[in-house]
C-alpha cells in the first residue's frame, strides 16, 4: 500500500490528476481495459509525455461527445455499479460522483436524484474520474493528502452562461471543513477557472488536507491545456508513509455515527453485517440515553475516508436514522500477519500480532476452533489451548514483508511449546 501527495498549486482538474497519476507509473493499456467495462463508445484514455515551459509531464486526452446527453446521478451510478470494477474502483469513482451530485442539488435546489449533470456527465469527466479511481488502484495507493488547492479567478463560461470563479458547484465543494484554498498566486484572479468541479470533488472527497512526512518513491507531472504565465501543472508523489523514532505513523481514517432509539435493536444484526461488507474497518454499538429518558444506541463505523460516502449510504438506507455525522480520526496499528497449525483435530490459523518487527502475541481463529470442537465433539477449550500452545513458537520471531506472508528469522531458535 502506498500513500499519494497531490501538489495543486495550478487548480486541480480531472485531467491533470489522470495526467500526473500516469505519469507516476499507472499502466495506460491497463487503465483502458478497465474504462471499456463501462460500455461507452469511446472511453478510452491517450497519454503522451510534453514538454511545456521547458518542463516535462504528461498530458491525456480523452474523446469529447458534440452533443452529450444529460445524464442523471442515477444513470450514472448504474453505470459504474455494472462495470464490475474492483470494490476500491467503485467506492471511489461513486463517492467522488456522489460528492459533485450533492454540490449540484444543492445549487440547483434539486433533489440529488434528480440533477441533471452538464458538463461532469459528459464521456470526458466521466473517463477521468472512473480513470482516476483505476489509476489510483493500479498504483496500489491507500490513502491520499494534498496542499491547499488554488481556484483561479474572474469568471467561466459553463452550461449555464458566465459564472463567477470558483463555479457554484466547486465552491459547494469547498465548503466541507476539510478544504484549504491557497492565497492566489501573482496574476492569478486573471486566469480564470483553475479548480472544475471534478478536481474540486476527488480533493475533498478522497485526500486529506495537509502534508504529511514520506518516503517518495515516484513522482509525476500532469499538464492542463491552458496557457499561464506559470507552468499549468499538478504533481504528485507516490511514497510510503514515514515511520517515526517512537512509532509507526497514524493512518488518516474516518468515524460514522447516528443515534437510534425509534429502531430494534435486533435489526442492528444486519446494519452492521452489511457495513463490514461494504468495506467498514470496524463496526461497534454503544447504548445510550436520549432525550425523555428514551433508550437507543449509537451505531459506530470506522472505514478509509475512499468509503466514508457508500457507507454513509449504507447506513441511512439500512437504520431509521435521519443523518449521520462524521469526524476524521488517525489510527496507529499493529502488525497483523496470519499462519496455520495443524493440531490433533485439524488446521487452525493464529493471528499474529508484531510490534517492531516482532511477534508480540498469537491468537487462534476463533471460527476455526469452534469448527473443529463441532466435528469432534471436543470442549473448544482444548482445540484453542493446543493451537495457542503451538502458536506461542512464533512469539519473539521477526516479522518482514508484507501482506500476509509472515517471514520468520531462521538464525533463531523457536521458543519450545510449554507444557
Amino acid at each position: 500500500m502506498s500513500t499519494l501527495h497531490i501538489e495543486p498549486f495550478s487548480g486541480a482538474s480531472g485531467d491533470m490528476l489522470l495526467a500526473a497519476l500516469i505519469d507516476a507509473g499507472a499502466d495506460v493499456a491497463a487503465l483502458n481495459r478497465e474504462l471499456a467495462k463501462l460500455g461507452l463508445d469511446g472511453a478510452r484514455v491517450d497519454a503522451e509525455v510534453v514538454y511545456r515551459g521547458g518542463l516535462r509531464g504528461v498530458a491525456v486526452t480523452v474523446p469529447v461527445e458534440d452533443d452529450p446527453p444529460h445524464r442523471h446521478w442515477s444513470d450514472i451510478r448504474a453505470m459504474i455499479q455494472g462495470a464490475d470494477f474492483a470494490p476500491r474502483v467503485e467506492a471511489r469513482a461513486l463517492s467522488v460522483f456522489h460528492a459533485i451530485a450533492e454540490a449540484e442539488a444543492f445549487v440547483h435546489g434539486e433533489t440529488v436524484d434528480a440533477v441533471h449533470f452538464h458538463e461532469v456527465g459528459a464521456l470526458d469527466s466521466i473517463a477521468d474520474i472512473c480513470g482516476i479511481a483505476i489509476a489510483l488502484d493500479l498504483l496500489d495507493v491507500d490513502t491520499l493528502t494534498t496542499d491547499a488547492v488554488h481556484t483561479g479567478g474572474g469568471t467561466v463560461r459553463a452550461a449555464h452562461g458566465v459564472l463567477p470563479v470558483p463555479a457554484p458547484a466547486t465552491a459547494r465543494l469547498l465548503l466541507t471543513g476539510n478544504a484549504v484554498v491557497a492565497a492566489p498566486h501573482e496574476g492569478e484572479a486573471a486566469a480564470g477557472e483553475l479548480l472544475t468541479p471534478t478536481g474540486a470533488a476527488v480533493l475533498t472527497t478522497l485526500a486529506r488536507f495537509g502534508r504529511p512526512a514520506f518516503a517518495p518513491t515516484a513522482q509525476g507531472v500532469g499538464f492542463g491545456t491552458k496557457t499561464l504565465p506559470w507552468p499549468n501543472m499538478l504533481r504528485v508523489w507516490v511514497a510510503d508513509p514515514v515511520t517515526e523514532a517512537s512509532g509507526p505513523a497514524g493512518e488518516a481514517l474516518v468515524v460514522l455515527e447516528t443515534n437510534l432509539d425509534d429502531m430494534n435493536p435486533q435489526h442492528a444484526d444486519l446494519l452492521q453485517e452489511r457495513l463490514f461488507s461494504d468495506g467498514a474497518l470496524d463496526v461497534w454499538l454503544t447504548p445510550i440515553v436520549m432525550k425523555k429518558g428514551r433508550p437507543a444506541f449509537t451505531v459506530s463505523a470506522l472505514c478509509a475516508v475512499a468509503d466514508a460516502a457508500p457507507l454513509t449510504a449504507t447506513m441511512i438506507e439500512n437504520s431509521t436514522t435521519l443523518g449521520v455525522r462524521s469526524y476524521p480520526v488517525d489510527r496507529v496499528a499493529a502488525d497483523r500477519r496470519f499462519e496455520t497449525v495443524t493440531t490433533r483435530w485439524g488446521d487452525v490459523r493464529l493471528k499474529l500480532k508484531g510490534w517492531n518487527g516482532r511477534v508480540i502475541d498469537v491468537t487462534p481463529e476463533h471460527d476455526d476452533c469452534l469448527r473443529l470442537a463441532r466435528s469432534s465433539g471436543s470442549p473448544i477449550r482444548e482445540v484453542w489451548n493446543e493451537a495457542h500452545r503451538m502458536g506461542e513458537t512464533y512469539v519473539g520471531q521477526r516479522i518482514a514483508g508484507s501482506g500476509d506472508l509472515l517471514v520468520l528469522d531462521i538464525t533463531q531458535r523457536p521458543r519450545p511449546i510449554p507444557r
